[in-house]
């Protein structure tokens, strides 16, 4: 696959869990150069669970160091960063994805105003009205599942406490998916918010039969139209 020279930058939250193949934080996931900037001190806890802005600048510096390293588009290892997308977008003079949830104007107006698209989230208990607000789809409706009570998600990543294995996280992620569809059949497509779980983005598909969309799908758009216009 031809990249024309694109090469996306990618901002990482400080962490100690492996990022397996698939992730956004794993430079093997894409075909084309990736380049990474860890964000210090932007734990998982401090961004997800706290929302602390102070850590908004040090993600704008960190996006103008990718920048200054060629990226091409810029994108967030953690879906929360919504809630920002417009502040840091602005700072930036390339585009910046702060979240898949990005995605939800554009499915609400694919399926219509009277389905509601399903979100997939680290936390139900964190995701607010703002991230949903922070990247335009604040009227979009959406019914929310989160990964709150998954023992190893929360162990291997809000914690950082075991080492992560793949095998669980998925089989946790698939059964929150497949309940939360049993729960509401009437939901057409599914967006994955946290960037953790999209190395098992097919497997959920076929689970449930439904299409599934995640950050990486944003960034799959971004580049096709660039291999586009060749």
């Amino acid at each position: 696959m031809k990249s024309n020279g694109f090469k996306l930058g990618v901002l990482l939250l400080e962490t100690k869990f492996t990022r397996v193949r698939g992730e956004i934080g794993n430079p093997e996931t894409f075909p084309f150069p990736v380049v990474t900037r860890t964000v210090r001190g932007a734990d998982v806890q401090r961004v997800v669970a706290q929302g602390d802005t102070g850590l908004v600048p040090l993600f704008v510096e960190g996006g103008r160091f990718l920048e200054r390293e060629g990226a091409s588009l810029i994108a967030a290892s953690c879906g929360f960063l919504a809630r920002y997308q417009e502040e840091i977008g602005r700072a930036l003079s390339v585009p910046f994805i702060s979240s898949s949830l990005l995605i939800l104007p554009l499915l609400e107006h694919m399926f219509g105003r009277q389905r509601t698209i399903g979100v997939i989230t680290a936390s139900a208990r964190h995701l607010t009205g703002a991230h949903f607000r922070g990247v335009g789809a604040g009227d979009v409706p959406v019914k929310v599942a989160g990964m709150d009570d998954c023992e190893h998600f929360n162990q291997a990543i809000m914690r950082e406490e075991v080492s992560l294995e793949p095998e669980l996280l998925e089989t946790e992620v698939v059964n929150v998916v497949r309940e939360f569809i049993l729960l509401n059949p009437d939901i057409p497509a599914v967006v994955l918010e946290c960037t953790n779980l999209s190395p098992y983005r097919k497997a959920v598909q076929m689970a449930i039969g439904r299409p599934v969309f995640d950050i990486i799908s944003l960034v799959s758009l971004f580049v096709s139209d660039i291999q586009g216009s060749d």
